[in-house]
């Protein structure tokens, strides 16, 4: 029953992908035209056409043969011997063994990946991104007062070069003064 189902639903496919192909042409008799049918004439024309033809039949004959030379790995097989493919493989002996070196050195360190310090690695993370965003908050603060800082600086020392310019000229002005009255100055 289950091969009738397929059989029915295969010709289904096979009436539905014909009319995609030809459409509404027909053949020359006027029936809805056939891929399978087509198909088979085609094959029972090719296949009396190789079984007239000697040379034909010797390339059927031959066909594996001519796919297996086909074959990519074909060349490989011919080409390279087996003890020369075990001598490529002892050329490579010592780049081998420490790749298989390395290997078992990661393969041991496997369990560090495993551990709770690698497994807390997201939320140290977004701990970490909280603090570097109070960092550079604070390199701005940090900026604004060194520039206050340095406006402080600056008056400063503009305050101190007044008072001693101040100081020079009250020094100078009680010099000519005690020189007008004729008293020494301490020393």
């Amino acid at each position: 029953m289950e091969k009738r189902l397929d059989t029915d639903n295969l010709e289904t496919r096979l009436q539905a992908l014909e009319s995609r192909l030809y459409g509404e042409r027909r053949v020359k008799t006027g029936k809805p035209a056939k891929c399978a049918e087509s198909l088979s004439r085609i094959q029972t024309g090719l296949t009396n056409t190789a079984n007239k033809r000697e040379r034909v039949k010797i390339l059927h004959k031959k066909i594996e043969d001519l796919m297996k030379y086909l074959d990519p790995q074909f060349t490989d097989h011919i080409s390279v011997p087996d003890a020369m493919k075990l001598e490529f493989i002892l050329a490579e002996e010592d780049f081998l063994l420490s790749q298989a070196a390395l290997l078992e050195q990661v393969s041991n360190l496997q369990p560090l990946l495993d551990s709770n310090y690698i497994r807390d690695v997201p939320e140290h993370a977004t701990k970490l991104q909280r603090l570097s965003q109070i960092h550079i908050k604070e390199q701005d603060q940090t900026e604004v007062q060194s520039v206050e800082v340095k406006k402080l600086f600056e008056e400063y020392n503009k305050m101190m070069f007044l008072l001693s310019k101040q100081f020079t000229h009250w020094d100078e002005t009680l010099r000519k003064l005690e020189e007008a009255k004729g008293i020494r100055p301490v020393e």
